[in-house]
């Protein structure tokens, strides 16, 4: 009752195989993973670098505009309030975009959550 030598070969080389495969599935949904990430990441970027540019100018003009909408009469409130409040407002966004890089990105999910179900499946 003996397992023969070539039984024995043809099932480590079928579970090598079988691992193969697995590894090829998981870099498989690993490389979509990543280009779906990357693209979202990017319309991110470019969104964000837009919204950011365009409410500059906004805030800008706005302040110019009434600045010299007060020039007679109250000049020096109106820069030391538009003055406050741009910079409290990038003090908000300064720490609030420095908790978002603490927390950090979580790329890869998909395949992170397959790996570790392999791993489970694995050792039980």
């Amino acid at each position: 009752m003996n397992p023969r030598p070539e039984g024995a070969a043809t099932r480590v080389r079928g579970l090598f195989a079988d691992l193969l495969e697995l590894a090829q599935v998981r870099l498989e949904l690993f490389t979509v993973e990543a280009r779906e990430d990357l693209g979202q990441l990017i319309t991110m970027a470019v969104q964000g670098a837009l919204a950011v540019v365009l409410a500059s100018f906004g805030l800008i003009f706005l302040s110019v505009f009434v600045t010299v909408l007060l020039w007679e009469s109250q000049r020096l409130l109106a820069l030391g309030v538009f003055t406050a409040l741009f910079l409290v407002g990038g003090l908000v966004l300064g720490v609030l975009a420095w908790q978002r890089v603490r927390r950090g990105l979580r790329l890869f999910r998909a395949s992170l959550n397959e790996l570790r179900r392999d791993q489970e499946r694995l050792r039980s």
